[in-house]
């Protein structure tokens, strides 16, 4: 006999494949979203922020200041767009990794204290956009449709 939980499972992941591309739309926003006021404080103070890199001892802390912001705020676009996802989310990866390792780590784990907590969630969904890509709900997806 077969078990009744087994086909209820069957019938659930059937019904949830329709919507597998939407986790990974909303993973494309929430990242823009979260992007963008760090990418716009970035460009309304370059200066500032060229400043705070240097006294962190960051080399080159005003091209590292442009090369974070426009990364930042390109990556934000793309991201909505879903448009060179998988190419955008290795910058963003890595902008991730320097914050956590030159701000974030002596924090501890929670984002109440500042801490890597949220850095690491935006590499973990980052992380996910690089292995699956954009999902249908995006330009990414149009243009390989295109080309087959």
């Amino acid at each position: 006999m077969k078990c009744k939980l087994t086909g209820v499972c069957e019938v659930l992941a059937k019904s949830m494949e329709s919507m597998r591309d939407i986790p990974l739309l909303l993973m494309r926003l929430v990242l823009a979203y979260g992007f963008y006021g760090p990418a716009k404080m970035k460009w309304s103070n370059m200066h500032a922020i060229g400043e705070w890199f240097e006294s962190m001892g960051y080399p080159f802390p005003y091209v590292n200041a442009y090369i974070a912001g426009t990364v930042e705020a390109l990556g934000v676009a793309l991201l909505i767009l879903g448009l060179g996802t998988r190419l955008i989310s290795i910058p963003l990866i890595f902008v991730m990794l320097i914050a956590i390792f030159t701000v974030h780590l002596a924090n501890g784990f929670e984002a109440g204290s500042n801490g890597y907590e949220i850095p690491l969630y935006y590499m973990i969904m980052l992380f996910t956009l690089l292995v699956y890509g954009a999902g249908k709900w995006s330009i990414d997806y149009f243009i390989h449709k295109s080309r087959d």
